[in-house]
C-alpha cells in the first residue's frame, strides 16, 4: 500500500526567532538552513524580506538547494490593492520559492489588530493568494488564532480558510497561536475544517504553551492535515514551538505514523538528528537540553541497578528505539543506586577497557558511592567520572600538583570615580619539580582562579590553548551559610570541538569551583596525550 506523504516546514527563522535573547545574523541563517538541509526539511522559511535589513539580505539570493526557500509575510492592508501594497511586493520579489501570509481568522482580532470589517479581511487573504499564484511561487496562508477564532465563531474561521483554498493557496495553515488548545479540540477543529478544505493541502503550527505542541501536532495528523510546522529543539517565543527534533523520529519510528505515512528525511539522515540538534544549540551558544527526547544526553541512561543489570542483556527491556538509530548512545550512569554493572558499562562508554574480574572495580565502586554520598553527582559530570577511575586505575600522570591557591575580592573606586569590584588569584603549582606561580586578575574570584592556573603550566600550555570554560553552574546541597556546595563546570576545547563537564563539591564555593577547574584542564592534558 502506498503511504501518504507528510511535508515537514521549519520556520526557525521566523518564528523561532522571535525567543526571547535570540538574533540569528545572516551569517548564522546560512549556516541554520544548511543544517535544515542535511535534516531533510521540506520547506526552510527565512523571514520577512522587508522587515529588517538582515532579512532582506537573506533573501537576496536563494539559500536552499532541495528544501522550498519560504518567505513570510503579511496580507495586504485592507483599501489598497495587492499591486500597490509596499510590504506583499518586497515579499514577493524575494528570492523565495514560496510565500506563507500570516492573515487573521479570530473575527475579535479582525477587529481589533487590523481595524477593518470581516469581508474586507477575506477580500485581503483572496487577493493576496491570487497575486502569490501570478508571480509564479507556491501560495500558503498561516490562520493565526485559528482555534480560538473557531471556538469563538466557526462560521467567520471556516470562511477565512475557505477563501485562502478557494484563490489558490496550496497550504492553509491552522495555527495555534496562543498554544491553549488541547489534543482533542485540535483532532475535533481539523475534522470539521476539512468540510472546506481538503487535508491534503491543510497544515499545522503550533506553540508549546501547555506542553502539547507535539501532541497536537500528531493529532492533527491524525485528524488529516498532511503539512507541519515546527522548529529545531521547539524554538520560539514564550514556550516555544512544536519540536520537530522530536517530531521527526516519531513520524519514522512509530508505527502508528510510519506504516501510513512517509516524510523528506532518510533512515541516514535521521542518524544525524542527534548532532544537528547540538549543532544548533552550539549555534545558539547554549548548552544542549540533556533530557530533551530521542537526542538528549540522558535520552537512553539508566540509572536504578536492577534496570540497568537487565539493559546490558537487552536493551529493548528499557528502551522504546535502540539509540543508534538517532544518533545518540545508551549510557547506565553510574550513582549511589550502582552496582557493578552499571559500573562496567559507563567505563566502557567513556573508553576505559576493564575486565570484570579486576579486583580494583569494587573500591572504584566504593569510592564512587562514598563521593556522591558527600554532594558529587557524576552521571553530570564524565570528565570527573573518567579522571576518577583511570586514577583508580593507574592510568592518569602526574601532569602538575597545586601546592596552594590564594584569591582576593576588592571592591574600590576606580581612576574615575566608578565603583568596581575586582578579583585577583594567586595559585602555585608543582611541574616536574619546578614551582611555578600565576598571579591574574577576573571579573570575578572563579574566573581569576580559571586564568591564573592556565596562565603557565610550562610544557603544557600549548595543550590547553584552546580550551575555555563555557558554562558554571552552583548547587547549594543543604541549607544554612555553612551549606555544602556543588559546583559543575562545562568545559570546552576550540581545537578539537570536544566539551565535558568537572565537578567539585566543598563548602566553600571556591574550594569547590577549583576542584572543577583543576580536573577540567587534567582532562584536556590527558585527551591531549591521547590524541
Amino acid at each position: 500500500m502506498t503511504k501518504e506523504r507528510l511535508y515537514l516546514f521549519d520556520t526557525t527563522l521566523r518564528d523561532g526567532a522571535q525567543t526571547s535573547g535570540i538574533d540569528f545574523s545572516v551569517n548564522e541563517k546560512i549556516v541554520v538552513a544548511e543544517l535544515l538541509e542535511r535534516l531533510g526539511v521540506d520547506y526552510v522559511e527565512g523571514g520577512y524580506p522587508g522587515a529588517n535589513p538582515g532579512d532582506t539580505e537573506f533573501f537576496s539570493e536563494k539559500r536552499t538547494e532541495t528544501a522550498k526557500f519560504t518567505a513570510f509575510g503579511m496580507t495586504k492592508r485592507a483599501g489598497r490593492s495587492a499591486s500597490n501594497d509596499p510590504g506583499l511586493q518586497q515579499v514577493l520579489s524575494s528570492k523565495s520559492d514560496a510565500c506563507c501570509f500570516v492573515a487573521k481568522t479570530w473575527d475579535y482580532h479582525v477587529d481589533i489588530a487590523l481595524g477593518c470589517t470581516n469581508e474586507e479581511n477575506l477580500d485581503s487573504i483572496h487577493d493576496t493568494v491570487s497575486a502569490t499564484v501570478a508571480a509564479g511561487k507556491e501560495a500558503m496562508i498561516d490562520c493565526e488564532h485559528f482555534f480560538d477564532g473557531y471556538k469563538a465563531n466557526p462560521e467567520y474561521a471556516l470562511d477565512c480558510a475557505r477563501t485562502a483554498y478557494q484563490a489558490g493557496a496550496r497550504w492553509v495553515v491552522l495555527c495555534d497561536t496562543n498554544g491553549g488548545t488541547l489534543p482533542d479540540e485540535i483532532y475535533h477543529i481539523v475534522t470539521k475544517v476539512q468540510e472546506v478544505v481538503p487535508g491534503s493541502h491543510l497544515g499545522i503550527h503550533t506553540h508549546d504553551d501547555t506542553g502539547h505542541a507535539v501532541a497536537n501536532s500528531l493529532a492533527a495528523v491524525d485528524a488529516g492535515v498532511r503539512q507541519i510546522q515546527g522548529t529545531l529543539n521547539g524554538l520560539g517565543e514564550r514556550c516555544g514551538n512544536a519540536n520537530l527534533i522530536t517530531l521527526i523520529p516519531t513520524l519514522k519510528l512509530k508505527s502508528a505514523f510510519s506504516d501510513r505515512f512517509e516524510i523528506g528525511v532518510s533512515e541516514e539522515q535521521l542518524r544525524d538528528v542527534t548532532s544537528i540538534s547540538h549543532a544548533f544549540d552550539e549555534i545558539l551558544n547554549r548548552s544542549p537540553d540533556r533530557q530533551a527526547p530521542y537526542v538528549g544526553e540522558t535520552a537512553f541512561a539508566t540509572k536504578a541497578g536492577i534496570h540497568a543489570s537487565a539493559i546490558l542483556k537487552d536493551p529493548k527491556t528499557y528502551e522504546h528505539v535502540a539509540p543508534e538509530i538517532v544518533g545518540n548512545q545508551r549510557r547506565v550512569l553510574v550513582s549511589d543506586q550502582a552496582g557493578k554493572s552499571n559500573l562496567l558499562g559507563e567505563l566502557t562508554r567513556v573508553g576505559i577497557e576493564v575486565d570484570k574480574s579486576e579486583p580494583r572495580l569494587d573500591r572504584l565502586l566504593a569510592l564512587v558511592k562514598e563521593r556522591e554520598a558527600e554532594g558529587y553527582a557524576y552521571e553530570a559530570a564524565d570528565a570527573s567520572f573518567e579522571l576518577l577511575a583511570r586514577r583508580e586505575l593507574g592510568e592518569v600522570p602526574r601532569y602538575f600538583d597545586v601546592n596552594s591557591f590564594k584569591v582576593m575580592v576588592e571592591r574600590r573606586f576606580n581612576a574615575i570615580g566608578d565603583l568596581i569590584t575586582v578579583s585577583e588569584a594567586v595559585v602555585k603549582v608543582d611541574i616536574d619539580g619546578e614551582t611555578r606561580m600565576s598571579v591574574a586578575e577576573g571579573n570575578g574570584p572563579v574566573n581569576a582562579l580559571d586564568m591564573a592556573l592556565r596562565k603557565d603550566l610550562g610544557k603544557y600550555q600549548s595543550a590547553i590553548e584552546g580550551l575555555e570554560l563555557i558554562d558554571y553552574k552552583v548547587r547549594i546541597l543543604n541549607g544554612g551559610t555553612a551549606a555544602v556546595t556543588r559546583v559543575l563546570i562545562e568545559s570546552h576545547n576550540t581545537k578539537t570541538q570536544r566539551r565535558w563537564f568537572t565537578i567539585g563539591v566543598s563548602p566553600n564555593i571556591v574550594d569547590a569551583s577549583f576542584q572543577a577547574l583543576v580536573d577540567s584542564i587534567t582532562f584536556a592534558l590527558l585527551k591531549a596525550d591521547n590524541a
